[in-house]
């Protein structure tokens, strides 16, 4: 008979460790006839956005900003597009980078998505995630290192966005954030199959559990998941948002 071994406590905090890294960032996910992809940031991540390479250039894709972290001795784990921007590609509403305000926050009503209030801004803060209206961001600004604004919020506070209608036959290509109740957790979403803005809304809310999620872009949506084996090109990007590890960790 063979006798069992006990595990010890330190391999078993070692296999607790393993299995905590070995957790993907991306993953993909059939919901309701649509497939998405969701890629997560928790509070105390290297999550950031990124715009201008030098004083006029943009650095426009993916590559050219891991190029730019070696230089740092990083990488990103997973990026995407992160706000609506001007054909010149400077962002379109409030758009903060390492402290420093680049563009204005728009509060107006306007054409396109953008313009359809409620909108919203995407804060990070030093210890939580805010995703909050962008008039009450007006009134009241958060402490924010980086933030960008968008347009429509697709949930407020756990509702859909007044204006949305469920069987609208505008589908797109769509990319998202939404951030979870304790500000701890914000999740990065693009749409694999075009949808819809409710469609895309109840996603957040009825199967991510986000109370709150903002609208980014549709159309020109990208999303770099290395882990995945997934870098989308096509098009020269404005801001762009992502989460930055050191360059020697394995792809998740």
């Amino acid at each position: 008979m063979r006798t069992a071994i006990k595990p010890t406590l330190g391999a078993l905090a070692l296999w607790a460790a393993s299995v905590t890294a070995s957790v993907a960032e991306c993953a993909r996910t059939d919901y309701l006839d649509h497939s998405f992809t969701t890629c997560t940031a928790t509070v105390g991540d290297d999550l950031r956005l990124f715009l201008y390479a030098d004083e006029t250039k943009v650095y426009g894709n993916f590559a050219t900003i891991d190029s730019a972290l070696t230089r740092e001795g990083k990488k990103l784990a997973f990026a995407m597009n992160g706000g609506m921007y001007h054909p010149d590609r400077r962002p379109v509403g409030l758009y903060i980078e390492d402290d420093r305000e680049v563009s204005r926050i728009v509060t107006s009503a306007g054409p396109g998505n953008f313009g359809m209030l409620p909108n919203g801004v995407f804060c990070i803060e030093d210890a939580r995630f805010t995703l909050i209206e962008s008039r009450a961001f007006a009134q009241d600004p958060l402490a924010c290192r980086y933030a960008t604004q968008s347009g429509p919020m697709l949930v407020i506070d756990g509702q859909f966005h007044p204006r949305f209608i469920e069987d609208s036959d505008s589908r797109l290509i769509r990319n998202g954030v939404g951030v979870s109740s304790d500000g701890k957790q914000a999740k990065f979403v693009i749409a694999n199959t075009p949808v819809n803005l409710f469609e895309f809304a109840r996603f957040f809310r009825d199967h991510l559990d986000m109370p709150q999620a903002l609208y980014i872009d549709g159309n020109v949506s990208r999303l770099h998941a290395p882990g995945l084996r997934r870098s989308d090109w096509g098009v020269l990007l404005g801001p762009i948002i992502g989460k930055v590890v050191d360059a020697g960790r394995p792809a998740q």
